[in-house]
């Protein structure tokens, strides 16, 4: 399951300088705006300890993480949704994305400068939030139009969706982003068509000075206060701090260098974490002497869906999965340890995963 997340927000917030540290990879962190001229691709392996701890157990040749792509999509600057900047090309870019990471500067720096002259994170919020209403309300403009003239037909039906049309447009134009209105399914359905970009979900990334990346500071308090009632997820995480870890060669030094600074994990971490919360997403395993492998599919998935993440081939002659727990794989340390303990489950079609099931499927093409 392909996951894409797109890192946005105005020049200069250390968007570009998150990314390096997310993916290890070396974007252009240059301080003037547009040094992301492209939208710079990269993995991330999604960290997980429990997939550690059954390699451990398992000891096989080789350990597969699963990963979420991560997009570093260009600055944006107030005048994107007219094309201003590049603004076309990052509402394109942004179109193509699951999930938002939207990075607000929430530091002062006098050597890093601000695209608008002042540290603010809830007005670059609301330029970049603007821009995209903007999009939406004219994406919806356009499909009212069409909407209408099907209406002329005197269908009740049709005249519903122009009725659900225009409650998205009033919506919009009150300010409020997509992903807030609640519809029943019809509307739901015209909502996902629709593609707005305001309907992706958002996580807020509060790009925070050292000292402020446990508790946060004036900036963020201010900002949480802003998006409180906008169904979205905030964390605290600092640029410098990540892209100083990205540095350290081994597990060992990034320990070290985690413990000095107080901090249980790194941000990045903490991103990908959210980003799974977000996205409604789940992991299971498997596990065989040839490979350990951590799979993503979406919660309340049922186990054809979750064993068609491997192959489709499994999803159409599925059988039945057998099922192990991860508490109990751990616990009794192996799998024939659980299955001489009678805990190994059989499962039918109608079987929902679990989040951490360790799965085993039987098919039959």
């Amino acid at each position: 399951m392909a996951l894409k997340c797109g890192i946005v927000g105005l020049p200069n917030v250390g968007k570009s300088t998150l990314f390096n540290a997310l993916t290890s990879a070396k974007a252009l962190a240059a301080n003037y705006p547009f040094a992301t001229k492209d939208p710079n691709v990269g993995m991330i392996t999604v960290p997980d300890t429990r997939l550690d701890k059954l390699s451990e157990l398992v000891n096989p040749q080789k350990v597969q993480p699963t990963t979420i792509e991560i997009v570093d999509i260009a600055g944006l600057i107030k005048g994107a949704s007219k094309g201003e900047g590049l603004g076309n090309q990052f509402l394109a870019n942004i179109r193509e994305v699951d999930a938002i990471c939207h990075v607000v500067r929430c530091f002062e720096n006098d050597n890093v400068i601000h695209v608008d002259g002042s540290v603010d994170p809830v007005r670059d919020k609301d330029i970049i939030d603007t821009e995209l209403l903007l999009k939406d309300i004219e994406t919806v403009e356009k499909r009212m139009e069409k909407l209408r003239k099907q209406a002329k037909s005197g269908q009740k039906e049709d005249q519903k969706m122009v009725a659900i049309g225009e409650e998205i447009l009033a919506h919009l134009e009150a300010e409020n982003p997509a992903r807030t209105l609640e519809m029943e399914a019809e509307g739901a359905d015209l909502l996902k068509e629709m593609m707005l970009l305001t309907n992706k979900p958002i996580l807020y990334v509060c790009n925070v000075d050292e000292e402020s990346v446990i508790d946060g500071n004036e900036h963020t308090t201010r900002f949480k206060e802003a998006v409180k009632n906008e169904n979205a997820e905030v964390i605290f995480v600092s640029a410098g701090i990540e892209a100083d870890i990205a540095e350290l060669e081994t597990k060992e030094e990034r320990l070290e260098f985690l413990e000095e600074m107080g901090l249980k994990e790194p941000g990045v971490n903490k991103l990908i974490q959210a980003c799974y919360k977000l996205l409604n997403l789940i992991t299971y395993f498997t596990a065989g002497e040839k490979e350990v492998r951590a799979w993503t599919i979406r919660n309340g998935w049922k186990a054809p869906q979750a064993a068609g993440v491997i192959h489709t081939d499994f999803e159409k002659g599925f059988i039945r999965a057998e099922v192990i727990k991860y508490n109990d794989y751990v616990a009794l340390g192996s799998e024939s340890a659980v299955k001489d303990a009678g805990k190994m489950g059989v499962e039918g079609k109608e079987y929902v995963v679990l989040d951490g099931d360790v799965m085993h499927f039987r098919f039959n093409v």
